[in-house]
């Protein structure tokens, strides 16, 4: 059995424009199963999570997949088995996370403060997932084979 192992490139650098927004507190690109792409924080954060650790931003990946599979699950249940998800949003009493489909299997997850503006921030997502989206994409792995 042979194999190459690459090192994904990490697409933080893609995401500062969305951490610039007054509110954004952090930023995750995620495959569909969970691997971390890349992430920012905000720059001068307070708080219990001030900056994302790779180790942070890792299983904040692995939730924002699951919760994703989650949606995409509830979508199909109540709207029939075509029914895709475009955005999610998770409401805590400390801010709002909000989740979108970013290219081929990947998605895009932004992290707020209670003071965000929502609207503007999902509006900076899609304009950057339109922008970048083609650098965003995760492509699908190759099947397993039996001579794999």
């Amino acid at each position: 059995m042979t194999g190459t192992i690459t090192r994904l490139p990490d697409l933080g650098w893609m995401l500062r424009p969305l951490t610039e927004i007054p509110g954004v507190r952090h930023v995750v690109v995620v495959s569909e199963d969970g691997l971390r792409l890349g992430h920012a924080s905000a720059e001068q954060l307070t708080g219990p999570v001030a900056a994302l650790s790779v180790g942070e931003a890792e299983s904040l990946s692995a939730a924002c997949a699951a919760m994703n599979m989650t949606g995409r699950s509830t979508a199909s249940l109540v709207f029939g088995s075509g029914a895709g998800v475009r955005q999610l949003m998770l409401e805590s009493e400390h801010g709002f996370v909000l989740f979108t489909h970013a290219g081929v299997g990947a998605h895009l997850g932004v992290a707020t403060g209670t003071d965000a503006d929502v609207g503007l921030v999902a509006q900076q997502m899609q304009l950057l997932v339109a922008k970048i989206g083609a650098h965003l994409g995760s492509r699908p792995r190759d099947p397993v084979t039996g001579s794999s």
